[in-house]
């Protein structure tokens, strides 16, 4: 029998719309990486999030087309998980299903809706962290943390305020 795997911990944020709330520093503590799913609203918001952890993004439909840092998707594996990024809006209106028909990785991170979201189904997820921007729509603004041990995922969405 082989060693414990270590978990990895993965934050995970969108739709900051150019506002990097404070309670995010907190929501995220501890993380190794932080995705950002789009609508990122200007690099000094990838920089402030820089100091939590090391950034990856995507771009979200209200973000410059030609931002180097912010490609239209990503993919890479965390742990023996495959994880894909991208913004949701590139499939209509982003529901899990349409998600999970468009990309075949094992997670999908996604942002757009604003709502926080949360599908496990056939063994593969789809996650919305919900916006951690300017409150809109009385949704509560939040982040979340996504947890890999191996190929065994967990996912908790963080209220901030």
């Amino acid at each position: 029998m082989g060693r414990p795997r270590r978990p990895r911990v993965i934050g995970l944020i969108s739709d900051t719309h150019g506002l990097l709330r404070p309670e995010v520093f907190g929501a995220l503590a501890g993380v190794e990486q932080i995705l950002h799913a789009g609508d990122v609203g200007g690099d000094e918001i990838l920089d402030e999030l820089g100091a939590i952890a090391p950034v990856l993004a995507v771009r979200g439909n209200t973000d410059p087309p030609d931002d180097p840092r912010l490609p239209d998707e990503r993919t890479l594996m965390v742990g023996d998980v495959r994880v894909h990024v991208s913004h949701g809006h590139e499939v209509g209106p982003p529901t899990p299903a349409r998600l999970l028909a468009r990309y075949d990785a094992d997670v999908l991170i996604y942002g757009h809706t604003h709502r926080p979201l949360v599908v496990a189904q056939d063994g593969r997820w789809v996650v919305n962290p919900g916006a951690a921007g300017a409150r809109r729509f009385d949704l509560r603004p939040s982040v979340a943390r996504l947890r890999v041990t191996g190929r065994a995922v967990e996912v908790e969405v963080v209220e901030l305020e």
